[in-house]
């Protein structure tokens, strides 16, 4: 069987490491957290491989809650987020305390990943169906010597991944017949109204969004060549930076999104129905440990997953 990896992106977790941090929120009825049901589920689906993207200040802690308790049933690696993280000749700037985001998230982690990989959200709960059909694309489909990137995502419903506790970001999917990405937009603030959700464009204009739309919920199949790709363009981000900017990210849907509009990548949209959770706002956890009750209640669980 090919080799494929589930890469997390857990660096974004707090400071104070198990005080209330939300990705570490228990949520299962022997105090699992979100990320133990994504690598169940992964593991399922037949990845052979996990890396965690961590901060270096957090891998004791981390390791401890829940790193150990994984290397004993499946390959792990760790690669570390780091604020200073950059390019030769490339500084850190004044004042600057926001991680630079999901596209250096994945280039930390280069240097461990050899084999086709999905990357996902620490603190997202996608589903079994996301991760099954991103791994059968992978070993299947997936040519990797193709001339533009072969990839793929899971296409999430809008409606299946809303809170009622608030608004979130998603990006926004423009899909072609055929099922292939064409265009992918960065949404804020997106809640539902009705029958319909509204929510924020990057100028801060209110749109229009229908429930029914394909989203993107940062769950990416991708190649260990698209890693070149990042790695060159990281430093064309930061020369874009404006002098005094401290908050603006280098992220995946924006470098995808590039790629497509230049011809250099395509996107195979894999539709799921799997209704995301995830404890966006400290009122949403009640609901998904509900949620995860329920699960383990249909036997889609077991009542300890490992």
């Amino acid at each position: 069987m090919k080799d494929t990896a589930l890469v997390i992106m857990a660096a974004g977790i707090g400071s104070r490491f198990g005080g209330g941090i939300k990705q570490l929120e228990p949520v299962g009825p022997n105090g699992e957290i979100i990320m133990d049901y994504s690598i169940y589920d992964a593991l399922e689906a037949g990845f052979n491989k996990i890396v965690f993207i961590i901060r270096r200040d957090l891998e004791k802690d981390f390791k401890e809650i829940i790193g150990n308790r994984i290397e004993k049933i499946a390959h792990v690696e760790y690669a570390y987020q780091e604020l200073d993280k950059l390019p030769e000749g490339y500084e850190k700037p004044e004042g600057r305390t926001k991680p630079w985001g999901t596209g250096q998230a994945v280039l930390c982690a280069k240097d461990v990943i050899h084999e086709p990989f999905v990357v996902i959200n620490a603190d997202d709960y996608y589903g079994k169906e996301g991760f099954k059909k991103i791994h059968q694309y992978l070993v299947e489909q997936m040519d990797e010597n193709s001339p533009v990137f072969d990839m793929c995502m899971g296409g999430f419903i809008l409606g299946n991944t809303l809170s009622e506790n608030g608004g979130v970001t998603r990006g926004v999917c423009q899909v072609d017949e055929s099922g292939i990405l064409q265009n992918v937009t960065e949404t804020y603030e997106i809640s539902r109204q009705g029958d319909i959700a509204l929510g924020k464009d990057e100028q801060g204009q209110s749109v229009e969004i229908p429930l029914s739309q394909n989203v993107s919920m940062n769950m990416w199949g991708l190649s260990p060549a698209f890693l070149d790709q990042v790695e060159k363009g990281f430093p064309e981000f930061l020369d874009s930076l404006k002098e005094g900017d401290i908050k603006s990210e280098y992220l995946l849907p924006k470098i995808i999104g590039d790629l497509i509009q230049e011809g250099k990548a395509k996107v195979a949209v894999l539709e799921t129905k799997d209704k995301w959770f995830g404890v966006t706002y400290k009122e949403d956890k009640p609901a998904v440990v509900s949620a995860i009750r329920g699960l383990v209640d249909q036997g889609i669980y077991p009542e300890r997953l490992f």
